[in-house]
């Protein structure tokens, strides 16, 4: 067994230096230690473990499964004492970075004034924020992580913000032009907007939709985009019909922008959470973002009034 009293730092901190460049060079000049002194180390792990952590190839390294692994579990804790470390030395949080993961819609639609409000009240908590077209968990290493998904159990702490419910949505002008028309023929008449969901069909959310109203319309046909913000914005210029989620896009339901002919809601079985890593519960940070995070969406679901499918 390794237990604390062996536990090899300096052969880990090697690793968590070569693992994050995946080279050797790089890794010793990050550490100012020679080449040789690094591939020492990282060796005399893999013998402890008995297990390759990296594949040496003619140009670069790669992880192995263990490696992979290992590595983002590594550097974590070493964040988490660097952290501790400067928080005891300065007697505050400054300093503290905090890598947080948004879906790109919530994040230029909802979430940048919220994070304004953050950084208002917390201004000693620097954030890193990134985004990418994912369903899930990104690939990247987190602390905290909105995700776009249908509900799942993980080792992460999950929890729900909201979950999505859609319903057709047009310009004012469109609903103008097609006063009058039951829902089918409103949809057969009207182009569709899509939203890429990663691995999924094109028209996978519209193709639900129609089953659950019993249309039968073709339901890949139109126009796809990245991100439900577009295909929104798209709409609302007058280019078509999109599922948008009610809650996401209340203001501008409710401003007149954007115009929902039709009283139905679809719940489409995806949601947002929020996510981080269970032994992070303990981390102050952490535990500060998540219940702020949580009180400015309490009740966001609170004034949907559109009739369920």
């Amino acid at each position: 067994m390794i237990n604390r009293p062996w536990l090899p730092l300096n052969a880990l901190r090697a690793f968590d230096a070569v693992g994050q460049h995946l080279s050797f060079t790089a890794g010793a000049q990050a550490l100012h230690v020679s080449q040789s002194a690094l591939s020492r180390h990282v060796i005399s792990l893999e013998d402890l473990l008995g297990k390759k952590l990296l594949e040496r190839r003619p140009q670069h390294l790669v992880l192995t499964d263990e490696g992979a692994i290992l590595l983002p579990v590594v550097r974590k804790c070493f964040d988490r004492l660097e952290q501790v470390l400067n928080t005891i030395k300065d007697g505050e949080r400054s300093g503290r970075t905090l890598r947080v993961h948004m879906p790109p819609s919530l994040l230029n639609h909802l979430a940048l004034p919220i994070l304004q409000d953050f950084r208002a009240d917390f201004p000693d908590i620097l954030i890193d924020v990134s985004s990418a077209h994912v369903t899930g968990l990104p690939a990247t290493d987190l602390d905290v992580a909105v995700v776009y998904d249908r509900p799942n159990v993980d080792d992460k702490v999950t929890d729900l913000l909201w979950m999505v419910r859609v319903t057709p949505v047009c310009s004012p002008a469109v609903a103008a032009a097609n006063t009058g028309k039951p829902l089918g023929e409103f949809i057969a008449d009207n182009e569709l907007l899509h939203v890429k969901l990663e691995a999924e069909p094109r028209g996978l959310l519209w193709s639900n939709f129609l089953r659950q109203c019993g249309i039968p319309v073709e339901s890949d046909k139109g126009l796809a985009f990245d991100t439900a913000l577009s295909a929104v914005q798209y709409a609302m210029s007058g280019g078509g019909v999109a599922l948008a989620d009610i809650n996401m896009f209340a203001a501008e339901l409710a401003a007149g922008q954007l115009v929902a002919p039709y009283d139905a809601v679809f719940d489409e079985g995806y949601g947002y959470y929020l996510k981080f890593h269970a032994e992070d519960l303990s981390d102050p940070v952490i535990s500060l973002f998540r219940s702020w995070w949580i009180g400015r969406f309490a009740g966001r679901t609170q004034g949907a009034t559109a009739k369920s499918i």
